[in-house]
């Protein structure tokens, strides 16, 4: 009897060492930080948010026709409300945050259905969660379409887990852990349907986000873990394009064709009719020129123009000549 004892108390601090290494969500500590929850469905009887420092300790509850009850020592620095958008999400909200409030905290939704659903989330120090660490690849999709992320183990050895995560500047989000030495998944608590692979001594994992959009785009990590303390790690961006965008994009394409023909055909049109201005100016000048020499040449052979009307024109003409006196002839 004192065996069986040993082995069920041996596999509760198993079972509690095991829900201690897994935290849905981390967020970065700020004095003024929301933490939040998102149920699956709205059969909800109460929620109930916890500090786990050793032990659970309760900060307060939230109850649909009761209110809110929040305890005395946190009553100063958080509210408790739940999104009025969305009735299924519990948000625990701190506007006066310390160091003291760095730790791992639990939101507990109590349905009638399903019983418990719990969350962690871990609140830690740090300056940003992106990291510098080259891109392993980079994925491009258009909206409404299923997007798988891959990776592969290169080191040699055994490893022990896998896990995927998508990482954000202010927040990490656990998407799913794989043991490898068992075959076992973890059910994460993302709001996001994601789907993934999970078999024994696998060396490799996959992930594939249904009818992707915009919101899907972001950091994604893939990390295997060794028991020896090894691990390899692989990174994934993944950009997410609206589908109508891309559609509009030939026409805009073809649109700013048809106007750079048209300014090409412009500037052709100006050269053109510069450069016959510019002939003309030339010609001008030479012709003035052509014009003034024969008029000077013609001043110079008759001052006086030869031309003259010989129509209804009449002139008097004068012969000089001697005059002789007409004497009578003498009679014989």
């Amino acid at each position: 009897m004192d065996y069986l004892t040993f082995l069920l108390a041996l596999l509760h601090v198993h079972k509690a060492l095991c829900e201690e290494t897994f935290w849905d969500t981390t967020i970065k500590f700020a004095e003024n930080m929301t933490l939040e929850c998102l149920y699956p469905s709205v059969d909800i009887t109460q929620v109930e948010w916890f500090k786990i420092h050793d032990v659970q300790k309760s900060i307060g509850i939230l109850h649909p026709t009761y209110g809110v009850v929040v305890h005395e020592s946190y009553d100063k620095k958080l509210h408790l409300l739940n999104s009025s958008t969305a009735p299924n999400t519990a948000i625990l909200s701190f506007y006066n945050a310390s160091e003291t409030d760095v730790g791992t905290y639990s939101c507990s939704f109590l349905t009638y259905t399903h019983g418990i659903w719990k969350k962690t989330i871990r609140v830690v120090q740090s300056d940003s969660f992106e990291t510098d660490a080259p891109l392993n690849h980079h994925i491009v999709s258009e909206s409404g379409k299923n997007v798988t992320l891959n990776c592969q183990l290169q080191m040699d050895g055994l490893v022990h887990q896998v896990t995927w995560e998508k990482i954000q500047p202010y927040q990490i989000d656990l998407l799913t852990c794989c043991n490898l030495s068992q075959g076992r998944s973890y059910t994460s608590k993302y709001p996001r349907q994601i789907l993934s692979n999970c078999s024994q001594g696998s060396r490799s994992s996959w992930i594939l986000i249904p009818n992707a959009t915009t919101s899907d785009s972001g950091l994604y990590r893939c990390r295997f873990s060794a028991r020896s303390g090894e691990n390899e790690t692989f990174l994934a961006k993944l950009t997410i394009t609206d589908g109508k965008a891309d559609h509009q994009h030939p026409l805009f394409v073809a649109g700013g064709v048809v106007l750079l023909f048209a300014v090409i055909i412009i500037i052709i049109i100006i050269v053109i009719s510069c450069n016959r201005r510019r002939r003309r100016q030339k010609s001008t000048p030479f012709k003035e020129s052509w014009d003034t020499k024969s008029k000077a040449a013609n001043n110079y052979r008759s001052p006086i123009s030869t031309t003259q009307p010989m129509e209804d024109t009449r002139e008097d003409i004068y012969v000089n000549y001697p005059t002789f006196s007409r004497r009578p002839k003498p009679r014989v």
